[in-house]
């Protein structure tokens, strides 16, 4: 006979209540950090993000960057970009934001108000206590200053605050850069989903990472 293990210990009840409180909306309101403020994405803020990330030479947090490929250094493994106007990118944030399990928000440099990219609350399961981060860029002046760290350090804790058991992080196997950020932010790598889905005309192999909430690497 094979013995069959036991259930795990039911959840507490102040737990368990969360899965009626929370939206299907993801919701954490501002999040502030150190140096940022993450906010509700608004088409607003389209003509300033086309501009930092559209290959023209921009600055940000103290640092230039002359002209750059914007599909090698931020749009190449999004699901969309780059874009040709400022519509185009709005249309995609604004696609994101308008699901009604998911969130765009805004990345602001609290030292001048300046926009640096965006990042999205997608794949929300209230039911689980489980949610994503994804769609995340930032303009290549920032790339390497710690902001992706900060930014999602502070949404990580806000997230787990308002109750989530689990933040998951996906990304296209190839997207090298984004597993180093994962690993190095705490996320634990749980594998590759072969021919998860096809964007842009491409297969894309898709590596899955998580956090826990009672993950002592967080």
């Amino acid at each position: 006979m094979i013995e069959i293990p036991p259930a795990s210990e039911p959840l507490p009840d102040d737990v368990l209540v969360r899965r009626m409180e929370l939206p299907a909306k993801p919701d954490v309101g501002e999040v502030r950090s150190r140096r940022l403020l993450l906010r509700a994405y608004t088409a607003a803020d389209s003509g300033e993000l086309f501009a930092i990330s559209d290959g023209s030479p921009v600055a940000r947090m103290g640092r230039p960057v002359g002209a750059y490929d914007p599909d090698a250094l931020v749009w190449r493994y999004m699901h969309a970009g780059p874009f040709e106007s400022s519509a185009e990118l709005d249309a995609f944030h604004s696609a994101v934001g308008d699901a009604p399990d998911a969130r765009s928000l805004t990345v602001v440099d609290t030292g001048t108000g300046a926009l640096l990219g965006s990042v999205s609350l997608i794949a929300n399961a209230p039911a689980h206590l489980r949610v994503e981060i994804g769609n995340v860029w930032y303009t290549p002046a920032v790339q390497g200053l710690g902001v992706n760290r900060e930014t999602t350090r502070a949404l990580v804790d806000v997230l787990f605050e308002l109750g989530y058991q689990r933040i998951e992080w996906k990304c296209n196997s190839r997207n090298l850069r984004s597993r180093q950020a994962a690993e190095a932010m705490g996320f634990t790598y749980e594998g590759t989903f072969d021919a998860h889905m096809i964007v842009k005309g491409r297969r894309r192999d898709t590596s899955w990472y998580r956090i826990v909430l009672d993950d002592p690497r967080r």
